[in-house]
């Protein structure tokens, strides 16, 4: 019989252990849970080990040291819960600091700074890069040479080899443009390219707008820039210009009053 009460004494001061141990790691540490613990007959090790692994918010005034004292916990639990209160705080607990948390203030002005001249479509978050594809210039209508620097008047013919560009691109239509120094993007025209076999065919003017009622604008089409930044722009175009081949024509790209000459274009392809 009075082993039996023994058992149930110690089954009891186990369970109780148990209990106040498991209460104790659900909530950060005070000095009110160690002395409890302290209390409840918890070993000095096991203790010790429970500052150490969990999370705390002691005070070590010299009045909270002195009820620890009196409450009877060791000098080595205090020593332990000085220790604790005296490091610094997990690497990511902590808030971020604003020279961390907020972007560099040139960054936040310009997004594209690092961008290289030439046009971008905005393929979900990200500027895809469109590669230019060379033109093959041939003279028609009137060309005339202006100034000693080659520079001509008139219209020109372009010739893009292949039937097809390989920058595909879908609705909605939002390009970005980064410009030479000094270059503004109205200097830039939109053309609609005419499919013809494996070539890609077009007319425009070179040099200002000529014969703006006959067959050298027949292919450009009417866009509006918007700057963003330093030499760069965003344009975005209807939805409904249509499937079919495109590209923007920099400015400069016919300069040889050769009978024929080679520039680029950056040629891109609207399809559902």
């Amino acid at each position: 019989m009075k082993a039996l009460l023994q058992m149930a004494v110690a089954f009891a001061i186990t369970f109780l252990l148990f209990a106040t141990a498991t209460e104790i790691a659900q909530t950060p540490l005070t000095n009110d849970a160690v002395i409890k613990m302290v209390k409840a007959g918890l070993a000095e090790d096991v203790i010790l080990n429970m500052i150490n692994v969990q999370p705390a918010q002691f005070s070590i005034t010299p009045d909270a040291m002195i009820a620890l004292k009196k409450d009877g916990v060791s000098d080595k639990i205090i020593a332990a819960i000085v220790t604790k209160t005296s490091q610094p705080a997990p690497a990511g607990s902590t808030a971020p600091s604003a020279a961390s948390s907020a972007p560099s203030a040139a960054a936040a002005a310009d997004a594209t700074a690092n961008l290289d001249i030439g046009v971008y479509f905005k393929k979900k978050d990200e500027w895809a890069e469109i590669m230019p594809e060379v033109v093959n210039w041939k003279t028609g209508g009137v060309l005339k040479s202006i100034g000693t620097g080659g520079l001509v008047k008139g219209d020109v013919n372009g010739n893009i080899k292949g039937a097809q560009s390989r920058n595909r691109v879908t609705v909605p239509l939002e390009f970005l443009v980064k410009t030479a120094e000094g270059v503004a993007i109205s200097e830039y025209q939109l053309i609609r390219l005419r499919q013809d076999k494996n070539e890609r065919e077009f007319r425009t003017v070179t040099g200002g707008v000529l014969h703006a009622s006959g067959g050298a604008t027949r292919d450009l089409v009417e866009f509006e820039g918007k700057r963003i930044a330093n030499r760069t722009f965003t344009v975005v175009l209807p939805n409904n210009i249509g499937i079919g081949e495109y590209g923007f024509l920099p400015p400069g790209a016919f300069t040889s009053a050769n009978s024929a000459s080679i520039g680029k274009m950056y040629t891109f392809r609207v399809v559902e």
